[in-house]
């Protein structure tokens, strides 16, 4: 979403001050870590909104709360907001215009991914139960994984609720992409929590589908 709109009418002056704060802290908590699999490249206007993307679960009728949901953990200061900043060593294969993109394409690709994934794990059904009653929701996380990852929704119940669920993930994601550099590599990034990204079929299906859209073809 177009940052001058989500701060209200804010200064462009002093959203710009911030989002060089946001940055220059992101660069020195990711110089600590030691992180080598990704990178930080620069990033390109914000004119566009990336509700204005089609994604995979746009059929559904929850599918604009869904996208407003997993944007806003993308947004700068939130729990996913340095998803975007990021470009993981296997992007290309991913997202090929993501380095140039624009932090509206970056963002977009991000959730993107995540409808892709959702029509795999439940087919966009929010009430979707699985793995016996251990896995819950539209992308099938167990309240387990989502205590050890500090989400807010931690019950099946909860999981259940599709926003909760994907702010689940995306809270996921920002640990594992960063710790192991890349999007999906063998069980490393998003592969580490969901089988899919590790099936071949599926896997290829999932990136043919994303890096098709707009947003990563520039």
């Amino acid at each position: 979403m177009d940052s001058a709109r989500r701060l209200g009418g804010t200064p462009r002056c002093l959203q710009q001050f911030r989002d060089k704060m946001m940055r220059a802290i992101l660069l020195a908590a990711l110089a600590v870590l030691g992180l080598t699999g990704c990178s930080l490249a620069p990033l390109g206007a914000t004119e566009a909104d990336p509700t204005e993307f089609v994604m995979r679960w746009d059929h559904r009728p929850e599918a604009p709360a869904w996208t407003e949901a997993s944007l806003a953990m993308l947004d700068v200061g939130a729990p996913a907001g340095h998803l975007p900043d990021l470009v993981p060593a296997d992007i290309e294969a991913w997202c090929p215009a993501y380095t140039e993109g624009t932090r509206a394409e970056r963002e977009a690709f991000w959730v993107g991914l995540l409808s892709t994934l959702a029509r795999h794990e439940s087919t966009w059904n929010p009430q979707a139960v699985g793995g016996g009653g251990r896995w819950f929701g539209l992308v099938q996380i167990s309240p387990a994984t989502a205590r050890h990852y500090g989400c807010n929704a931690t019950s099946g119940d909860a999981l259940r609720n599709g926003e909760a669920n994907l702010a689940c993930a995306l809270r996921i994601w920002a640990e594992t992409v960063p710790r192991d550099g890349v999007v999906a590599s063998g069980r490393g990034g998003v592969a580490a929590d969901w089988g899919p990204f590790v099936q071949a079929e599926k896997r290829e299906d999932m990136r043919g589908w994303v890096s098709a859209q707009p947003f990563c073809t520039g």
